[in-house]
């Protein structure tokens, strides 16, 4: 008997962080005292404006189809955006509003990537982007990197990584999960790798732009080489800097051409993006940012406090991070110790039964032997988790 699935449906995986999430969750329900620390989303209210802005949208009646690449109004706060803080300038028709910036992504995808084109994808990696590239029939060809080069590629790897077949590089800073930013100077050299090869369309992942402290001012790829602007797509979106995760409000900003055929994608799939929720958008970009820093600022105390507190650890090496609210260390020397214990998958599970605490194992990021640790949680849940670790070692 026929399983009415598809070959495409059975080569991709499920997320491994919603996954976690899930599961963490089950145990709760069940009267476990589980502490999360795998969430990939801020723990802080969506502001109180912005809330507003839906409210009033919905009591006007804005409550229909928009345009299946967003409305004008929030495509001219994208705009408005990109000028202010990215110093970049688009027009209307370079600007595609989606249901999140994973849709972004996927129309991204779906539109560039032919079946056997190869994409090349640093590791660590956001866990959706290779079967995301897969759903697309592309080739994800990882580049392998390690806490030693603060899990960052440089211009001689990717340099080795391209082939004839290669037509997509997709870079994510500040990275999920490791928390590293490619400076303007590192992103000037892996510019100059991409300039040699014109056939090549970038993608940038600008997702935890604002969710940042590191010591040079945020930068993307196109700020670092503005030759790239050309073919170069921009990926952001409101669900992290705003505390919008549910919203669903992602955009892009990019070339013309292919903005119009992810256009024409989304249009036979989603169609426009939720009504009020772009209007909650337009409020969320071109209202008061003090939000923001605020934000910042808690995430900044709980990754000091983590990071230090991770380094009294026998058996872990980590890395400050520069953004995000992840941290992502290195746990090879504890499963090393442990004869129970062969990978990073099984030292999650036993910190999640022995400790109750749930991470996110490394390789589903493509770093086996590492750990992601989100604190996009409360000092107490964080002080508290990361004794059951030790205690649990």
């Amino acid at each position: 008997m026929s399983t009415f699935l598809s070959e495409r449906a059975k080569s991709i995986k499920p997320s491994a962080t919603l996954a976690v999430s899930a599961h963490a969750a089950q145990l709760r329900a069940q009267g476990k005292n589980i502490i999360s620390l795998s969430a990939g989303e801020p723990d802080f209210d969506t502001p109180a404006h912005i809330k507003s802005a839906a409210i009033e949208a919905i009591n006007k009646g804005q409550t229909k189809y928009t345009a299946v690449d967003g409305t004008l109004e929030l495509k001219q706060a994208i705009i408005n955006k990109f000028k202010r803080e990215n110093s970049l300038t688009y027009e209307a028709n370079q600007i595609l509003v989606s249901c999140g910036a994973k849709h972004s992504l996927y129309n991204i995808f779906q539109a560039t990537l032919n079946p056997d084109d190869e994409i090349i994808i640093p590791a660590p990696f956001w866990a959706s982007y290779p079967d995301m590239a897969k759903l697309s029939g592309a080739v994800p060809i990882i580049i392998k990197t390690t806490i030693d080069n603060n899990f960052k590629i440089d211009a001689y790897s990717l340099e080795k990584a391209i082939s004839e077949k290669t037509r997509m590089f997709l870079l994510n800073s500040p990275s999920n999960p490791s928390g590293s930013n490619y400076t303007k100077s590192e992103l000037r050299e892996i510019s100059e790798v991409l300039l040699q090869h014109p056939k090549i369309l970038v993608v940038t992942d600008d997702i935890y732009e604002h969710i940042f402290w590191g010591s040079e001012t945020f930068a993307n790829i196109i700020n670092a080489c503005e030759k790239l602007y050309e073919r170069t797509i921009v990926v952001n979106g409101v669900s992290k800097a705003y505390s919008m995760t549910g919203w669903r409000i992602g955009y892009t900003g990019g070339p013309e051409k292919i903005i119009k055929e992810m256009k024409k994608i989304q249009s036979q799939s989603t169609s426009n993006p939720n009504s009020i929720a772009q209007a909650a958008a337009v409020s969320a970009l071109n209202e008061k940012q003090d939000f923001i820093k605020d934000c910042v600022n808690t995430f900044k105390e709980r990754h000091d406090f983590l990071i230090d507190a991770l380094r009294k650890i026998d058996g872990i090496s980590v890395l400050k991070s520069e953004g995000t609210f992840y941290s992502f260390p290195d746990m090879s020397n504890i499963i090393s110790r442990f004869k129970s214990i062969s990978n990073d998958v099984e030292l999650a599970q036993f910190f999640l039964d022995k400790a109750e605490v749930a991470m996110v194992p490394g390789s589903a990021f493509g770093v086996p032997g590492c750990m992601r640790i989100s604190f996009a949680t409360s000092m107490k849940n964080i002080k508290e988790g990361v004794k059951r670790i030790k205690n649990a070692l």
